[in-house]
C-alpha cells in the first residue's frame, strides 16, 4: 500500500531508482557538477516538457524524475518566474521560428528576466477592458497606457504586453499580444513599496512606446487566445513548489521545524497543522492527477483554477500559523516560528495577503470553476442588465 498505491490510483507508476531517465540526468549531472543556467537550458533541463531544442520533449513522467534528480543533487534551475513558465510557452505556441531563436536562450537560461505588462488599473480581474492602445503607424506600433502590479519589471529586459488595436470590435477581440522591450523610451518603471518594505510589484507607464511589426506574437486583433494560454500557465506556476507562488516555505518544511522542536501541546495549533498537512497532500494528489491527465493525452482543465485557489489558501494559512507558532515573538520582525532565527517567515506574512489576488483572485477562480465545472449560468445578463433570474422568467 502506502505510496505505491496512491500513486497508482493516478494511473502511473515513478520509475525505480536504477531507471535509464534517472541514470542519465545523474550522468550528466556528474559531467556538470556545478551546472550554469546556460548550461541546464542547452541540457534541456530547465523547462524540460518544451519541445526540442528548448525542451525535451519530456513527458509528464520524465519531468518529475528529471525535477526529483536536480533536486537531490541540490542544482536550482535560473530564477525567471514569468520569462520560463509563462512568456517562454506562449512563445513556443505562437512565436515565429525568428522570435523564438531571440528570445528563448536568454529566457531559459535567466540571463534575460521577463515581465508581465496585462492588468491595468481598470483591468484587472476583467483583463479583457483593458485601454492600453497599440496604433500602427508604417513598420511600427506607437503604445500608449498604462499597467500595474507589473512583478519584477524594473529588473526586466523584456516584457510581454497585451493591447487593443481595434477598438471598434467586441472587447475579447481586437487585442494584439507584442514583445516589449523594456528599456525601449517611453517605457517608464515606478515600484510600488509593499508593507514587506520590499518592491516586487511596479506601475509601467507607456507614451508613445515604439515597437517594430516584428513585436507581434501570433496573429494581429488574435492576442486574447494567447493571453489565455500565458494566463493558464501563469495560474499552474503559481500553484506550484512553495507557499510564496513557488518561493518561501512549504507546509512540510513547517511541520518538519515544529518536529525537530519537540512539537506544540496547544490543541488548536495541532487541528490546525493537521489541516495544514491534509491540505499539503491534497495539493500533492491533485498535481498528480494533472500528470495523469496528461499522460492519457487529455489537456489540463479547470484543475489550474482549483489548485490556485487551494494553493493560495494554503500559503496564507502556512504564513499565518508560522507567525502564531513564533508566540508573543510573533511581533516583532526577527522571530521565526519556534523561537527560530526569522528566515522567510515575517516577509513571507506580510507579503501572504497578495497571494490570492496575483494571478487572478479567488474569486474569478470561483467563477470559472463554477461556470466551467459545475455548469452554473453567468449570473448577470450584462447585455441587458439583468439578472440571469430575471432573464429567465421573460416570456
Amino acid at each position: 500500500m502506502g505510496e505505491r498505491y496512491r500513486l497508482k490510483l493516478m494511473d502511473f507508476e515513478l520509475p525505480p531508482d536504477d531507471h535509464a531517465d534517472r541514470l542519465a540526468v545523474r550522468a550528466w549531472l556528474a559531467a556538470h557538477p556545478d551546472p550554469s543556467g546556460r548550461d541546464l537550458a542547452d541540457a534541456g533541463y530547465v523547462a524540460p516538457h518544451l519541445p526540442r531544442p528548448w525542451g525535451l520533449d519530456a513527458d509528464p513522467i520524465q519531468q518529475i524524475v528529471i525535477d526529483e534528480e536536480l533536486r537531490a543533487a541540490n542544482v536550482r534551475r535560473p530564477v525567471n518566474p514569468i520569462g520560463i513558465g509563462w512568456a517562454g510557452p506562449t512563445l513556443v505556441h505562437a512565436g515565429t521560428p525568428e522570435q523564438q531563436a531571440q528570445y528563448l536562450p536568454r529566457l531559459l537560461s535567466g540571463e534575460d528576466l521577463w515581465c508581465q505588462l496585462f492588468s491595468e488599473p481598470e483591468a484587472g480581474s476583467d483583463l479583457a477592458s483593458l485601454g492600453t492602445r497599440a496604433v500602427r503607424d508604417g513598420d511600427e506600433w506607437v503604445v500608449n497606457g498604462q499597467k500595474i502590479w507589473t512583478s519584477l519589471a524594473q529588473f526586466s529586459r523584456y516584457g510581454i504586453l497585451i493591447a487593443r488595436t481595434d477598438p471598434d470590435v467586441a472587447k475579447h477581440q481586437g487585442i494584439t499580444y507584442f514583445v516589449c522591450p523594456m528599456a525601449l523610451p517611453g517605457v517608464e518603471v515606478r515600484p510600488i513599496v509593499e508593507m514587506t518594505g520590499g518592491e516586487t510589484f511596479n506601475e509601467v507607464f507607456l507614451t508613445d512606446v515604439r515597437l517594430p511589426a516584428g513585436s507581434v506574437v501570433g496573429e494581429v486583433n488574435r492576442g486574447w487566445e494567447l493571453a489565455k494560454v500565458t494566463l493558464g500557465n501563469e495560474r499552474v506556476s503559481l500553484s506550484s513548489g512553495g507557499a510564496l507562488w513557488g518561493m518561501g516555505p512549504t507546509g512540510r518544511d513547517l511541520l518538519d521545524l515544529v518536529r525537530a522542536s519537540g512539537g506544540t501541546q496547544d490543541r488548536v495549533l495541532r487541528q490546525r497543522l493537521a489541516r495544514l498537512h491534509t491540505v499539503e497532500e491534497l495539493l500533492r494528489l491533485i498535481r498528480l492527477r494533472t500528470v495523469s491527465a496528461r499522460i492519457r493525452g487529455e489537456q489540463p482543465g479547470p484543475e489550474a483554477s482549483i489548485r490556485k485557489v487551494m494553493a493560495d489558501e494554503h500559503g496564507q494559512e502556512i504564513m499565518a500559523i508560522g507567525k502564531d507558532l513564533a508566540g508573543t515573538g510573533g511581533m516583532l520582525t526577527d522571530v521565526g516560528p519556534m523561537g527560530t532565527e526569522i528566515g522567510p517567515w515575517h516577509h513571507g506574512y506580510l507579503f501572504a495577503p497578495a497571494l490570492t489576488i496575483g494571478g487572478g483572485t479567488g474569486d474569478v477562480q470561483r467563477n470559472i470553476l463554477a461556470e466551467r465545472v459545475l455548469g452554473l449560468p453567468h449570473d448577470l445578463d450584462v447585455e441587458a442588465g439583468r439578472t440571469w433570474a430575471e432573464s429567465r422568467r421573460q416570456p
